[in-house]
């Protein structure tokens, strides 16, 4: 068996450092002892991306924010599923998450951060949203296991009352959040709509292959 290398160290503010692992070929975001993300088991985060497009069919020059990059999974997606007239603004808290993208995965990141119709933003998603009132058609949030601050405690506040209500006036009339989560969990289906959206819970496969864990995507619709 391949042994793991450690390719690269981030800090992340308020929170313990993430580490980029390549295994035979594979690169593993980590944080602590929990696996974040890998290439190898993308299919959901793409999905938060296209099935949200669907969502939004028929809409002119939609608008959508994207928090975080990640592996860049979900925008890859977003930028295959829309058209020219579409913008995207990425809001990513840490730098190296970026540098990583144009450095050691570059060939993942295929030149998506240089697509003229993206906007990226270093700064948390949370403040991105705080700072918009009606402005975008969707709001695709990928940045912890799920909804709670994982990744770091700061981030509890997206998925509480005061986020969501944010979240929903950053949102035009019938916009969508979209949020992934690596498990279930009822009781969030039930906050969401006690904030005003209309929820739909997906559950779908990890692998874009329908294999692997099962994960869940929130398509909370502004009411």
């Amino acid at each position: 068996m391949k042994p793991r290398e450690l390719v690269a160290v981030a800090e992340v503010p308020g929170g313990p450092p993430l580490r980029l692992i390549r295994h035979a070929g594979d690169h593993i975001i980590m944080l602590e002892r929990n696996e974040l993300m890998s290439s190898r088991m993308s299919g959901s985060e793409a999905a938060l991306a296209t099935m949200a497009c669907e969502r939004l069919a028929g809409r002119p020059a939609p608008h959508l924010l994207i928090g975080g990059y990640g592996m860049g999974f979900t925008l890859r997606a977003a930028l295959g599923a829309l058209g020219a007239d579409a913008r995207l603004t990425v809001a990513e808290l840490v730098p190296d998450i970026i540098d990583w993208a144009r450095g050691p995965m570059a060939d993942l990141t295929a030149g998506c951060l240089d697509d003229p119709r993206v906007a990226l933003r270093i700064e948390d998603v949370a403040a991105t949203i705080a700072a918009a009132r009606g402005v975008y058609d969707a709001i695709l949030l990928d940045v912890d296991n799920g909804p709670d601050g994982l990744t770091r405690p700061g981030n509890d506040g997206l998925y509480g009352p005061r986020g969501l209500a944010a979240a929903r006036a950053a949102l035009r009339p019938e916009g969508i959040l979209a949020i992934w989560s690596a498990a279930p969990d009822a009781a969030y289906t039930r906050r969401l709509a006690s904030a005003g959206f209309e929820v739909e819970a997906v559950k779908l496969r990890a692998r874009a292959n329908g294999k692997g864990p099962l994960h869940m995507i929130w398509f909370a619709r502004k009411r």
